[in-house]
């Protein structure tokens, strides 16, 4: 290397070793040690957090959840076929079956880029009444809501959540 190069090549390395610590502080590299600057999730389940109910019969209960400010998620009917539906599941192996759930009615939501596309939503809080049967004993079953959110320009992939219930069966 001739003597012009090599100083190039020593203030660019020693430029690089200085900015390398502050490149990885912003770039994590696993999900253990990163911070979160995300926002709030997009659904929130509220409640309840345990019930109790006769073994083996079926019993009614509604599962409450809030959808954030400025978002909209999917209604369980959506108004378009390629629209992904808000679904409610509980495990197999959780010791208490679903045998029905119902959606509540969703709301009619324009999008302002096109008033015409006429969308099926809920928005703010919404509830879902879901009839279970639970073999005796306690159950910590997880629930889970898969969803769609957007807001008025984009939406998000689908995502899934658990709704933690302690279902005690008599």
């Amino acid at each position: 290397m001739t003597p012009g190069k090599t100083g190039t090549f020593i203030a660019i390395a020693a430029t690089l070793a200085f900015a390398a610590p502050f490149a990885l502080a912003q770039s994590p590299t696993d999900g253990l040690t990163a911070r979160t600057t995300s926002r709030p999730p997009a659904v929130t389940y509220l409640y309840p957090e345990q019930i109790t109910l006769k073994a083996g019969n079926t019993a009614g209960i509604e599962l409450h959840f809030r959808v954030a400010p400025g978002l909209h998620i999917n209604s369980h009917n959506p108004s378009q076929e390629e629209l992904i539906p808000t679904s409610l599941t509980i495990p197999d192996d959780s010791g208490v079956r679903l045998e029905s759930a119902a959606y509540p009615r969703g709301t009619e939501f324009a999008l302002p880029l096109d008033p015409s596309i006429k969308l099926n939503v809920y928005t703010g809080e919404f509830t879902i009444q879901a009839r279970i049967v639970a073999t005796a004993g306690n159950h910590l079953v997880e629930a889970r809501l898969r969803y769609q959110a957007c807001d008025n320009n984009a939406c998000m992939p689908p995502k899934t959540i658990t709704a933690a219930i302690d279902v005690i069966g008599n």
